[in-house]
C-alpha cells in the first residue's frame, strides 16, 4: 500500500509519544482507524461518548505532562467532543483532537451530518485548522502538536476522510514532530525588587496559591517562612500545597472554609502566587494585593492588583528571597493557623457514622476513602458535593492527584477523567467521586471499565438529588424545583453490566465494603445512599443568603414542605 494522509497523521503522533487515542469511530474515521491498526503502536480507547473521550485525553494530559489524543467522527462526533475540550481548554492541558469532517467536495452542500467544525472548536482550542490537500502534510499537523504542547492548550486538526485516505505524496513526516522546551521564566531585577518592596514593608501578609504552584512546594514553602505569611490555596492548588504546611490555614471560595476566608480578608497585603482564582467577593478590599502569574493576561482580571508580574512561581521565588530583608512577626501567622486548626476539628467532628443512624453522611465516606486509599491514588471528583468533600477532606501528600472540573465546572467529569487516568497509569488506584446525576449523564461509559478492564474504583454519592442545585437553590430563596432524582440500584446496573457492584445504606458496613472494595483487581461501583439534607456551608454567610434561606423556610412551610425544614434540622444538629 502507498502511504496516505492518514498514515502522515499517525505516524506524526508516534513520533510524538502518542501512545492511545480516545474516542468512537466513524466512517470518516476509517482511513484513521485502519491507519493505527496496521502500526500497531497506538491503543484505540473505544469509549461510548465522545465528550468522556475529551475528558479522558485531559486527564492522561495532566497526569503525563505531554500531549493526549482524541477523536471525533464528522458532525455529531465532532459536537460530542465539545464540552470535554472545554475543560481540557480551561485547565491548560496538551490535548489534540482529530476531528474527522464531511467529503471534501460536499463541504458548503447543507450534506448529511454537515457543520462547521473550523467554527465550532475556534473558542476551545488554540489551534484549529483543516487538511485539504497532502501538501499541507506533514506542516499542519507539526504545528497542531507543537502549539498544544507549548502553550499547554487544544489543538484541533480537521480530516475530511476522502482526503484522510489521499496518497501522501513525497513529504516526509518529521521525526520530532513537537519539542517540549522548559524556559526559566522570572521576573526582571527592577520589578523583583518592587516587589520586595512591596513585601518588605507590609505587616500582615497572606498568600493564595493555586496550581501554578505546581513543583514549587519548597520554595514556597520558603517564602511563607521568610514573610511569615499563613497559606491559602486555590482548590487547584490544594494537591500541590496542602501537605507538609506548617503554614496552611485552608481554602477560601464557595467550597472553602472560615480560616481561609479570614486569612485573606484579615491582611493588608496580599500576594497570588499562580492562580487565577475567580470569585471576586472573597478578595479583600483594603489590602494591597500582588500577582505573580506565568500567563500576564491574568494579571489584574479578577480584582484590582497593586502590581502585578509575569513569572513561573519557582524561579521568581528563588530571585525573590534574597531581597527580602525585613523581619516578619509571627502574631498573623498564628492566628490564622489557630484558626484553621479549630475549624479543621469541626469539619472531623461532622466525619461520623453510627452504626443504624442512616441516611450516611457524606463526610464520613470522604475520610474513610481518603483513609484507606494508597498513598499514591488518583482521585476525579465530580463538580457538585463531591468536590465540596473531596476538598475539605480528601488529604494530599504529593504523591496523590486531584482531578476535575475545577476551571469549567461540569457535570459528569469525574468517569471520563478517571478513564484517562487509569488508562495513562494502569498501575495506580483510581478512584472516581461520581455524584449521581453526573454518573447518570454518561453512565454508559461503565461499559469502558468492563471492555478495556481498567479498575476503576467508582464511588457514587448517592442521594437523590442535584444536591449542590438544591443548596444554591435555598440560599437564593427558591423552593427545590427539578433536582429530585429517581435513581436505581446503582450496585445492581454495575452488575448487569459485568462489574462488581456493592450498595451500602448503614454506616456500620461503609468501611468493610471500601476494604473489598479496593481489594478487588477489577473495576467496582460503591454505591452509597447519603445524606440529602447535608449542609455544605460557605465560609461566610452574606445577608443576602441568610434572607434567602428565610424565605425558602417560610415557602416550604406554606408549601406543605415542613417536613424538609426537620429533616434539615436533624441531619445537621443531630450526628
Amino acid at each position: 500500500m502507498k502511504k496516505n494522509i492518514a498514515d502522515s497523521v499517525v505516524e506524526s503522533l508516534i513520533n510524538a509519544g502518542v501512545k492511545r487515542i480516545y474516542g468512537i469511530v466513524g466512517d470518516s474515521l476509517n482511513a484513521i482507524m485502519d491507519s493505527v491498526r496496521r502500526s500497531g503502536q497506538i491503543q484505540w480507547i473505544h469509549v461510548r461518548h465522545e465528550e468522556v473521550a475529551a475528558f479522558a485525553a485531559g486527564a492522561e494530559a495532566e497526569l503525563e505532562g505531554s500531549i493526549a489524543v482524541c477523536a471525533g467522527s464528522s458532525g455529531p462526533g465532532n459536537l460530542h467532543l465539545i464540552n470535554g475540550l472545554y475543560d481540557c481548554y480551561r485547565n491548560r492541558v496538551p490535548v489534540l483532537a482529530i476531528a474527522a469532517h464531511i467529503p471534501s467536495d460536499e463541504i458548503g452542500s447543507s450534506y448529511f451530518q454537515a457543520t462547521h467544525p473550523e467554527q465550532i472548536f475556534q473558542e476551545c482550542s488554540a489551534f484549529c485548522e483543516t487538511i485539504m490537500t497532502e501538501k499541507q502534510m506533514p506542516r499542519t499537523i507539526n504545528m497542531a502538536i507543537q502549539t498544544a504542547i507549548a502553550q499547554s492548550t487544544v489543538s484541533v486538526i480537521i480530516l475530511p476522510g476522502d482526503i484522510a485516505a489521499l496518497e501522501a505524496g513525497k513529504h516526509p513526516v518529521s521525526e520530532i514532530p513537537g519539542h517540549v522546551t522548559r524556559p526559566v521564566v522570572h521576573p526582571s531585577t527592577d520589578e523583583l525588587q518592587k516587589l520586595a518592596t512591596y513585601l518588605n514593608e507590609g505587616k500582615k501578609i497572606s498568600l493564595l496559591c493555586g496550581a501554578g504552584c505546581k513543583g514549587a512546594h519548597a520554595e514556597v514553602m520558603q517564602l511563607a517562612e521568610r514573610l511569615q505569611s499563613p497559606m491559602v490555596t486555590a482548590l487547584r492548588g490544594k494537591e500541590h500545597l496542602e501537605y507538609n504546611n506548617p503554614y496552611f490555614a485552608g481554602l477560601s471560595g464557595l467550597i472553602g472554609y472560615s480560616s481561609g476566608y479570614h486569612t485573606m480578608m484579615d491582611c493588608d497585603v496580599l500576594l497570588m502566587l499562580g492562580t487565577d482564582f475567580p470569585y471576586r467577593q472573597f478578595y479583600p478590599e483594603k489590602a494591597i494585593i500582588l500577582q505573580v502569574d506565568i500567563d500576564p493576561s491574568h494579571i489584574g482580571r479578577r480584582t484590582n492588583v497593586n502590581y502585578g508580574l509575569c513569572g513561573d512561581v519557582k524561579h521568581t521565588i528563588e530571585q525573590l528571597l534574597p531581597l527580602l530583608t525585613t523581619e516578619h512577626d509571627s502574631n498573623h501567622l498564628q492566628k490564622c493557623v489557630d484558626r484553621y486548626t479549630k475549624v479543621r476539628e469541626g469539619l472531623d467532628e461532622l466525619a461520623v457514622g453510627k452504626p443504624g443512624h442512616t441516611p450516611i453522611h457524606p463526610q464520613y465516606l470522604m475520610k474513610l476513602l481518603s483513609d484507606a486509599a494508597t498513598t499514591d491514588a488518583i482521585f476525579t471528583a465530580d463538580v457538585g458535593t463531591p468536590t465540596v468533600w473531596a476538598a475539605r477532606y480528601l488529604q494530599m501528600n504529593g504523591q496523590r492527584r486531584l482531578l476535575g472540573s475545577f476551571n469549567h465546572g461540569t457535570m459528569a467529569n469525574a468517569l471520563p477523567q478517571a478513564i484517562g487516568a487509569q488508562a495513562t497509569a494502569p498501575e495506580r488506584q483510581v478512584i472516581s467521586l461520581s455524584g449521581d446525576g453526573g454518573l447518570s449523564m454518561l453512565m454508559g461509559d461503565l461499559l469502558t471499565l468492563k471492555q478495556h478492564q481498567l479498575p476503576i474504583k467508582t464511588v457514587v454519592f448517592n442521594n437523590g438529588a442535584l444536591g449542590f442545585v438544591e443548596l444554591e437553590m435555598k440560599a437564593a430563596g427558591f423552593l427545590e424545583t427539578g433536582t429530585s432524582l429517581v435513581n436505581p440500584d446503582f450496585s445492581a446496573v454495575a452488575n448487569a453490566l459485568g462489574i462488581m457492584g456493592i450498595r451500602v445504606e448503614d454506616p456500620a458496613d461503609l468501611p468493610s465494603a471500601i476494604e473489598r472494595m479496593l481489594a478487588h483487581d477489577g473495576p467496582v461501583l460503591l454505591d452509597v445512599v447519603i445524606n440529602r439534607q447535608e449542609l455544605s456551608m460557605p465560609p461566610k454567610i452574606t445577608l443576602k443568603q441568610a434572607e434567602g434561606f428565610t424565605v425558602w423556610s417560610m415557602k416550604a412551610i406554606l408549601n406543605g414542605r415542613g417536613d424538609e425544614i426537620i429533616d434539615l434540622a436533624k441531619s445537621n444538629l443531630l450526628r
